[in-house]
Order: structure tokens, then sequence, then C-alpha cells
């Protein structure tokens, strides 16, 4: 698994993407999709860009079936891709996607209102992945590398969730992805 390619990543999403992702009203390609496009909308980089796709991959590489949050499950999918992930892309890339789940802990302890606004889906996994930080955990969130990126793709990643949304496909973000990938062997 140490030697995996891009081009194996993305058969990954080409055979399973399909999956509806939790109990939204999209798939999971579609969410990984509108993900990368709104950070492409906003200029951002090619690793941001990359751990915007990126960032639910150890959804599809669980073995956990479908929906585990409704089984009282976390899946802890923030960590499952990494490792992998690791491999091809820099800590730019991972180390968004490794937080992104504490970056909504860290979002409903210092925003009154974005709890209200996570989706039914959201605040259930939310409970699952340990509930809202206290301010000392939200603090020291945030001072952590690349915990801002994280909070970034937090936020787009709570609006993909737009059913029938249009969005450039796969083969638009393949290069950005290598982009991101080459900043390795740089």
């Amino acid at each position: 698994m140490n030697n995996i390619t891009l081009e194996q990543i993305l058969n990954v999403y080409r055979s399973r993407g399909q999956a509806q992702y939790g109990g939204e009203a999209v798939s999971q390609l579609e969410h990984a999709l509108q993900c990368a496009t709104f950070a492409a909308d906003d200029g951002e980089s090619p690793e941001l860009i990359a751990a915007c796709f990126l960032h639910d991959l150890g959804h599809l590489v669980h073995h956990l079936g479908d929906d585990p949050a409704m089984r009282g499950i976390d899946d802890r999918h923030e960590y499952r891709a990494v490792p992998v992930l690791e491999t091809l892309f820099p800590e730019a890339v991972t180390t968004p996607i490794r937080l992104h789940v504490a970056a909504k802990r860290y979002l409903c302890a210092i925003d009154d209102g974005y709890w209200h606004s996570l989706s039914p889906a959201s605040k259930l996994s939310l409970e699952l992945q340990g509930g809202i930080f206290s301010s000392p955990m939200a603090a020291a969130f945030i001072q952590q590398p690349n915990a801002r990126d994280a909070v970034k793709l937090r936020r787009w990643d709570d609006l993909a969730k737009i059913a029938n949304l249009v969005t450039p496909d796969l083969d638009h973000f393949h290069p950005i992805l290598e982009a991101a990938c080459q900043v390795t062997a740089a």
C-alpha cells in the first residue's frame, strides 16, 4: 500500500465514489468535487485544493459498511487515508485532512451559530468525534501548523452537500492533484 499512485487513488473515486455521502443528498465523489471546486474558486493553492478533494478518502477505504455514524461508530476517516497520502503529498495536503474533523469541533467552540448551521448528519458525527472543543482545546488547536487551512477546508466541506450542483469533473482536478504531488519531489 505504500507504493500507491495518484491514479490508484483516483480509481477509488471512480469505483466507489457513487456511494452516498453519509446522510447527505450527494455522493462521495460529488462531495469531493464540490469541496475542491469551492477552494479553487477562492484561488487557493493546489495543495489546499488537493486536501479538499481528498479529505474524505478515508470514508471510501474502510470496511465498516455504509454510514457507520448511524450505527454509533466513528469511522475516524480523517486518519485512515493519511498514511497512504503522505507517500504522495506534502504536509500542506495531509495535515488539513487530518485536522478537518477537529476543525468542526473548533468552529463549534468559537462560533455560536456554527453548530446550528450543521446538517443533522454532521451533528451526529460531531458527537461521535468527541463533541465541541473547550476553550483551551480550541486555542491549542488553532496554533497547530496548517490548522487555519483545515478550518477553510471544513467550511467548504460543510457547503459541499448541494444536490445536482454542476462542478468540474474528476479529469479537471487531475492536473491540480498532480501539481500538489510534485511539491513533494521539489
